[in-house]
């Protein structure tokens, strides 16, 4: 089997365009970071807003039916049991099935920045879930996230879920940073391996990918 390597310049350029590339990735994280704080705080919701903190005038559902007959409300849950009893996702968004105090189960998006912990830890005493509102959407047409969901137990409404999260949604730091900085370093490679490559080549250091015109007609002469 016949073996190929990448020439000398081309590994050493590539190698200069990586250096070059650590610090663009520095700098554009450092920017990257004040603008992630920015977009928290462009989406952080006040209390009794849907997908904030429940105040006390926000009504606490016992089961469906009070679902069904406010448009906006809060659940309260013993410890993290809203996070143990199954979760999938829907439409890109993850959603846990949510164990009323009625003990019907229903599908529930929870912003955890607005989950109130009464009690020593999340893990002990009650956790007021976040205001929510009900959206109207047939799951079940979603088989892959009624398998995911309901790979404990079965809900008992699939024409909803609960939506505890509104304009509070935002991107994990983990993707709003770290995707921005790697298409930096990719595009900063991209773009200075070329121009490393002639500048050695016009230094008469690398040989020319494609070589001028004129230096083709000397060739001749």
């Amino acid at each position: 089997m016949r073996r190929q390597s990448l020439r000398f310049d081309i590994w050493l350029c590539l190698l200069l365009s990586f250096l070059l590339s650590l610090g663009t990735e520095k700098i554009a994280k450092s920017i990257l970071v004040e603008k992630y704080e920015e977009h928290k705080e462009e989406h952080k919701v006040e209390t009794d807003e849907i997908g904030g903190k429940a105040g006390e005038d926000i009504f606490r559902a016992q089961n469906i039916e009070d679902l069904l007959n406010h448009e906006t409300f809060t659940v309260v849950s013993p410890g993290i049991e809203y996070r143990n009893k199954g979760a999938g996702y829907y439409k890109g968004m993850y959603l846990h099935a949510l164990t009323l105090p009625s003990g019907e189960k229903v599908a529930a998006r929870i912003n955890s920045d607005s989950v109130v912990h009464e009690g020593d830890s999340i893990y002990s005493g009650d956790n007021i879930l976040p205001v929510g509102k009900l959206i109207y959407e047939d799951l079940s047409q979603d088989t892959s996230f009624i398998n995911q969901i309901e790979y404990k137990e079965p809900l008992d409404r699939k024409d909803f879920y609960i939506d505890m999260v509104g304009g509070a949604e935002i991107q994990s730091e983990e993707s709003f940073v770290d995707t921005r900085v790697l298409l930096v370093q990719l595009l900063t490679i991209f773009f200075t391996f070329p121009l490393f490559h002639t500048l050695g080549s016009k230094l008469g250091i690398f040989p020319y990918f494609f070589a001028p015109k004129n230096k083709k007609e000397s060739e001749w002469d």
